[in-house]
């Protein structure tokens, strides 16, 4: 694919890409929202081609799942070299020595010692596992787990038990696993608590939690999990205040509650740490990860200390999960971040684009707040910088202008513009890419 990118050649969607749409429409069932009409032909690198000849600088990954780059060469390989050898033959049932080296390549970049793996198919079977191997570990004795508000998990039932990014996701499907109890979440910019800095909202929420859930509502020793996202992703890539993990940790030690640190959108070298939870130097008893793990093809994994993977035989299995090419593909993801350092990569270049917004937001009204770590940063839009009211209309606006302009990039939270490419992209590209989003911010808050 050509690197004079973007490249618009018609104007999207273009003639091909309205008749596959509309055949989507007739034959797929629409429980789902696109950001808009993008009908993709193939990527590589950073760069997207739709079906029309366009070509895209990619800023959202294909949801943070191709940290490595589209069509990444070494994990192209490693698949094709896998699929010659072995595709299919039932982990939980039989053995293979793929699942064994994976399973060595990935604790050795996990913050959890002495550790574990179970390999899943997605994000939100991670989150599923986790919840029932924290039950499990506990044989019932311990019922209730908290999640956070703004949290999103996943759509299957137990994953959506503990979602609470947005009601549409819950509506209708009620009744839902029982015993989970939702508390709010610190988000800096706008505190569920009366707070003066971030950290005393990271302190009010913990004191919400001892006093008014452990004090009034459940006991802790009935209490198995406590899970939450390092940095919120759907919530709008939201990241609590330096004191939060930590004290978070120490609540969960004082009452034997197992900590959970989902990884499905901030792991994988995302946040410029491995996993986002090692920013705060904590260690979780169990991660959830999937996404980026296998650079596009369906795997997961749940992590956790040895003392906690101790679910029956029997009581826990899948027929897909440690695909052997998946796994192949994860071992390439692993060897190809470490030999060419990407967290410290992503780390650095994060900080430099957070200073872009950050300036950016001096000419642009419509940038209420800049947050992040590595290349997941969000990018808060507002009406009103004092009321803080989110701006939604013209956060859809500046979607689809950059969208038409050769630029991919979503959205996220209330009205969150979400910074989120392959870690691998060119700063030519990047710098590319952001001088179009930025001109497009400028354009509507002009307007607005």
């Amino acid at each position: 694919m050509v690197f004079d990118a973007p490249r618009i050649v018609v104007e999207p969607p273009g003639p091909r890409a309205r008749e596959i749409i509309e055949k989507d429409h007739q034959l797929i069932m629409q429980s789902f929202s696109r950001w808009y009409p993008l009908v993709v032909e193939e990527a590589e690198g950073a760069l997207v081609k739709d079906v029309d000849g366009n070509i895209y600088i990619d800023l959202n990954s294909g949801l943070a799942v191709v940290n490595s780059g589209h069509r990444n060469k070494e994990v192209v390989e490693a698949i094709k070299k896998q699929v010659d050898k072995l595709i299919h033959y039932s982990l939980t049932d039989f053995y293979y020595e793929e699942a064994v080296k994976g399973a060595e390549k990935l604790l050795s970049i996990s913050p959890v010692s002495d550790g574990k793996v179970f390999y899943t198919n997605s994000g939100a079977e991670s989150i599923e596992g986790v919840l029932k191997i924290a039950r499990g570990h506990f044989q019932n004795r311990r019922p209730y787990v908290i999640a956070f508000l703004g949290a999103f998990h996943g759509r299957t039932y137990g994953a959506m038990s503990l979602t609470a990014s947005k009601p549409v996701q819950r509506k209708g499907f009620s009744p839902l696993v029982p015993g989970v109890i939702h508390v709010p979440y610190p988000y800096p910019y706008r505190c569920p608590f009366k707070s003066e800095t971030p950290e005393e909202c990271g302190e009010a929420v913990i004191g919400f939690l001892e006093e008014w859930i452990f004090g009034k509502m459940v006991d802790p020793t009935e209490v198995s999990l406590i899970i939450a996202e390092p940095i919120q992703g759907e919530g709008g890539y939201i990241v609590p205040p330096d004191n939060f993990f930590p004290k978070l940790r120490k609540l969960a030690d004082e009452h034997g509650i197992l900590l959970a640190s989902d990884e499905v959108q901030a792991g994988f070298a995302r946040t410029g740490k491995w996993f986002g939870i090692m920013n705060w130097g904590v260690e979780p008893d169990l991660i959830a990860t999937a996404k980026a793990i296998a650079n596009g093809l369906p795997l997961g994994a749940v992590i956790g200390k040895r003392e906690v993977m101790d679910l029956p035989r029997g009581s826990h299995a899948n027929t897909f999960g440690g695909n052997p090419v998946a796994l192949a593909a994860m071992s390439a993801v692993i060897d190809f971040m470490k030999k060419n350092n990407i967290p410290d990569r992503v780390a650095r270049l994060g900080e430099e684009v957070k200073k872009y917004f950050n300036d950016l937001a001096s000419e642009a009204e419509l940038i209420g707040d800049v947050r992040g770590k590595g290349f997941m940063i969000g990018v808060e839009l507002v009406k009103d910088k004092d009321t803080k009211e989110p701006a939604k209309k013209e956060l859809a606006e500046i979607l689809t202008r950059s969208f038409k302009r050769g630029v991919l990039v979503i959205a996220a939270g209330l009205s969150t513009i979400r910074i989120a490419p392959p870690l691998t992209i060119e700063e030519e590209l990047l710098w590319k890419a952001l001088d179009i989003l930025g001109s497009v911010i400028k354009e509507v808050s002009r307007e607005s």
